[in-house]
């Protein structure tokens, strides 16, 4: 009797080990398989081999860390040799359009692990008295990167400033742009709200959108106005591609980066040749500021200031159809030069 119980007890107990082995070798497995679904494979598939010189993940604490002290004027000049760290004109920069999303863009480029970002406007190429320091002054303000990172600035007043073009073109002329856009009637509000806040906390009063936009001799829409005419793209378009190709600019929609902004994050990395970083585990929106917001390694999340976003004011449906009616044959030229369309009224 004792025997069979010592049986039956040495079967359970091979019973629940070979249990407890095969879930440690399904769990082995199961591992192994989620490396295999990281996203290293389909980006190498898609972009080719690795280069030598690229950057590690690891950069991303070292731009948070060393870099943030380098910026601040803390960095000896050993230390920067010994990093290989250099100050580099910029590869790419974000040219237009005023409130079209360009911060937005900056900064979540910014966390790219191959990407530096110029911390401020630099307004180099559209300000005379900055332009005339010449272009060593322009490539001190840029930030610490490793030689093989690439260097991004935004100034959105270069897209309108008739002499931008060509002093970049005499520059790189083989830079990358980035184009940002909004549908026109939108952005031309969300101009005119940026300056009714400085108003507003100056606690100073400002003429209605309506009165700026429409002529009030004609009763037609006011070209005059800079947020009016700013939203007319392709006038300013038309003159960058007398100095550069299409192909060196990449159209980023701005209302898409905000509904959905991977698609549009993973283009512009591709237009720049850069491995994706940006995945839908990245991207959380918050409700309360209603943006994505971007999350990494349980580390760290950024989100946009909270001037982004502003509420904007109501204005008249009359003026707003009269608007969209005058950008539009204005915004079929631009599908046309962009090979580009967009869901603009």
């Amino acid at each position: 009797m004792l025997f069979k119980q010592q049986a039956l007890l040495r079967q359970k107990l091979f019973v629940l080990g070979s249990l407890a082995i095969g879930s440690l070798l399904y769990l082995v497995a199961r591992v192994g398989s989620l490396d295999r679904l990281q996203p290293l494979c389909p980006i190498d598939s898609r972009f080719g081999p690795r280069g030598q010189d690229e950057i590690p993940l690891r950069a991303l604490q070292f731009k948070r860390g060393l870099l943030h002290e380098f910026r601040k004027g803390n960095a000896t000049k050993e230390q920067i040799r010994l990093h290989n760290l250099v100050q580099q004109l910029p590869k790419a920069i974000i040219i237009g359009v005023r409130k079209g999303g360009t911060r937005a863009l900056l900064e979540m480029l910014n966390l790219h692990p191959a990407v530096v970002k110029a911390s401020q406007e630099i307004h180099f190429f559209d300000n005379d008295e900055n332009y005339a320091k010449g272009i060593e002054w322009y490539r001190k303000k840029m930030p610490f990167s490793y030689p093989h990172q690439i260097t991004i600035e935004k100034s959105p007043a270069y897209f309108i400033t008739e002499e931008v073009p060509e002093r970049i073109y005499k520059m790189n002329s083989s830079i990358k742009f980035f184009f940002f856009f909004w549908e026109p009637t939108t952005r031309a509000i969300s101009d005119y709200t940026q300056v009714l806040f400085f108003f507003f906390f100056k606690n100073k009063t400002y003429y209605k959108f309506e009165k700026l936009a429409i002529d009030p001799n004609t009763c037609e829409v006011n070209t005059k106005y800079k947020a009016v005419r700013t939203s007319i793209y392709t006038k300013h378009l038309e003159r960058w591609l007398k100095y550069f190709p299409i192909e060196q600019f990449h159209i980023v929609d701005g209302d898409r980066l905000i509904t959905e902004p991977l698609p549009e994050l993973q283009l512009v990395e591709k237009f720049l040749n850069l491995l994706f970083f940006f995945f839908l585990y990245n991207l959380y929106f918050n409700a309360t500021r209603g943006f994505y917001c971007l999350f990494f390694f349980f580390f760290f999340n950024k989100c946009l200031a909270g001037s982004k976003g502003r509420i904007h004011p109501e204005v008249d449906t009359s003026v707003i159809t009269k608007l969209r009616k005058f950008f539009h044959p204005f915004n079929q030229k631009f599908y046309q030069i962009t090979g580009r369309t967009f869901k603009w009224p």
